[in-house]
């Protein structure tokens, strides 16, 4: 009995190494940024920004669908692995349109180590009226 604890604790051990060792050959993504600010932006302006990153992981990285968590923003993923060591790219497209503070969240399905990814955009959209009348006020003002 005690001959059969003893193999049962072993196995355990190497099936947790084991799997570590699979885990550490997966790729993994590093963000230069995993949230964007927009700041303060016109209505109508591009509202195109890029999430750019780096497979930190040991084989190539496969992003198989990007989703945001609403219709006015369109992710694009890349169309290519990223193999280890590169960079890649995820375009951002957010309506700029829609007047107001916004804070939006997109999700990256991939074959990472951490099989979702989560990051953000952030902003404030302006009328284009608002902005003429805070230059017309500071010009009247000198």
């Amino acid at each position: 009995m005690k001959n059969l604890s003893i193999f049962l604790l072993l196995s355990l051990i190497s099936n947790i190494s084991l799997s570590q060792e699979l885990d550490d050959s997966k790729p993994a993504f590093k963000f230069e940024t995993e949230t964007i600010n927009y700041g303060k932006i016109i209505s109508g302006s591009d509202g195109v920004r890029v999430f750019e990153f780096t497979n930190i992981g040991k084989s190539p990285l496969i992003i198989s669908r990007v989703q945001a968590s609403c219709g006015c923003t369109v992710p694009k993923k890349p169309d290519q692995p990223i193999m280890p060591g590169a960079k890649g790219k995820i375009e951002v497209s957010y309506d700029t349109k829609r007047l107001g503070g916004f804070s939006k969240a997109i999700t990256i399905f991939s074959n990472a180590k951490n099989e979702r990814k989560m990051v953000k955009i952030k902003g404030y959209v302006e009328k284009t009226a608002s902005l003429e009348k805070k230059k017309n006020i500071l010009s009247v003002d000198k």
